[in-house]
């Protein structure tokens, strides 16, 4: 197992117990912090930057990793990329879902890996669905990639047998 990747919402996110609550989740749990990804959009960070900042570094203290959703569509400054502690961009489908044909997408979406690669963060792509976007955002050099090319939604019961029948390779299922 390489991470688990939690949605955190805005009001969760500034509730002042979150990282005691997620220390606890995470000894219950026996995970260690570091693979732990909560995923923030964009909107959650920005919305109070010195307290969004305090946010991130008490979670960072702790070990566990945050990551940029849906990156590209909302409220976003490069400033903050420089400021906060971030781990992984990852870039909203909305960019990822034309590749094969938009050539602003692919401009949009290289751009997006070269500026994450260069600030020392991962990339995932969201909502891939083709091998032509595999292919592409490969050739980008993006890290990984997620959407229904890889699986489809799962309830939780069939997840376990999903997981069980990919184990000889479950970080690499959607690593690019």
């Amino acid at each position: 197992l390489r991470a688990v990747s939690v949605n955190v919402s805005a009001v969760q996110f500034r509730h002042p117990q979150l990282p005691e609550m997620v220390t606890r989740c995470l000894v219950q749990a026996g995970l260690p912090a570091r693979r732990l990804e909560l995923e923030l959009t964009e909107g959650a960070a920005v919305d109070d930057p010195a307290a969004a900042l305090a946010m991130m570094d008490q979670l960072h203290e702790r070990g566990v990793r945050l990551s940029m959703d849906d990156f590209g569509t909302g409220y976003s400054s490069l400033s903050y990329l420089k400021r906060f502690q971030i781990y992984k961009l990852k870039i909203d489908q909305s960019f990822v879902r034309d590749l094969e044909d938009d050539a602003n997408d692919r401009a949009i979406v290289s751009a997006i890996i070269r500026m994450a690669q260069a600030l020392g963060m991962q990339t995932t792509a969201e909502g891939v669905e083709t091998d032509g976007q595999l292919d592409f955002l490969r050739a980008q050099g993006c890290d990984e990639g997620q959407g229904y090319l890889f699986s489809r939604p799962l309830p939780a019961a069939d997840f376990e047998a999903y997981l069980r029948s990919h184990l000889a390779q479950p970080a690499e299922a959607a690593k690019l």
